[in-house]
């Protein structure tokens, strides 16, 4: 059974996720860990369970969300893993933390790209993956079917969706991929979001503004 432990870094409080099994086996989504006590946070977790990571994943590729994939990737010997279409915003991630002032410690290139089909496995465990952008151009959402979750980065939050007014954004895809992709996983569905608490489906679909 795959547990989730999630912690809130950086200036912009980005969730970072960590998934793992009776294995030990863990995947790590989003590091946005900033500065080393947020890293010595994430890597302690990991000791204190003796986990071994063996994924390093991202939702999308928007700066908060790769802040800490240089850490990861250096310590685990891991390489990031995303959907092709955000290199653009990948490839602008010290540029974009120059504009907005923020330390950038720069991410190592892709390991591999992710795209809508594709099964994440780690231990016993599994994660399918949907394209859903929208907010970036390759947001992609990670979902278990058995457990009913999703982590679905910054496309839907508790009442809310993702802003759609960075480049390579769109309202209207964004409204498709919500509406297309993560509503017909059904109201059961325990939504883990980029930013703020979880929340899912069900309820996102009778009471988000953006929706109705």
């Amino acid at each position: 059974m795959i547990q989730i432990q999630s912690f809130t870094f950086s200036p912009i409080q980005e969730n970072t996720y960590i998934l793992y099994d009776e294995t030990g086996e863990c995947v790590i989504v989003d590091p946005g860990c900033y500065d080393e006590r947020e890293r010595t946070i994430l890597s302690e977790f990991i000791e204190e369970k003796r986990l071994k990571p063996v994924k390093l994943l991202n939702t999308h590729c928007h700066l908060d969300h790769i802040f800490g994939n240089n850490f990861v990737s250096g310590k685990y010997n891991l390489l990031p893993e995303y959907n092709k279409n955000d290199q653009r915003i990948f490839d602008a991630f010290a540029v974009t933390c120059g504009l907005y002032g923020l330390n950038c410690d720069p991410s190592p290139p892709a390991g591999k790209f992710l795209d809508e089909g594709d099964v994440i496995v780690f231990g016993n465990s599994s994660l399918e993956i949907v394209f859903t952008p929208g907010h970036s151009p390759g947001s992609i959402t990670f979902y278990n079917k058995e457990q009913k979750f999703m982590l679905a980065g910054d496309v839907l939050f508790y009442g809310s969706i993702g802003r759609t007014d960075l480049p390579g954004g769109s309202f209207e895809v964004l409204m498709n991929s919500i509406k297309t992709k993560l509503f017909p996983l059904g109201d059961d569905f325990k939504v883990y979001s980029g930013h703020g608490p979880e929340t899912n489906i069900g309820f996102e679909r009778k009471n988000n503004p953006f929706l109705k």
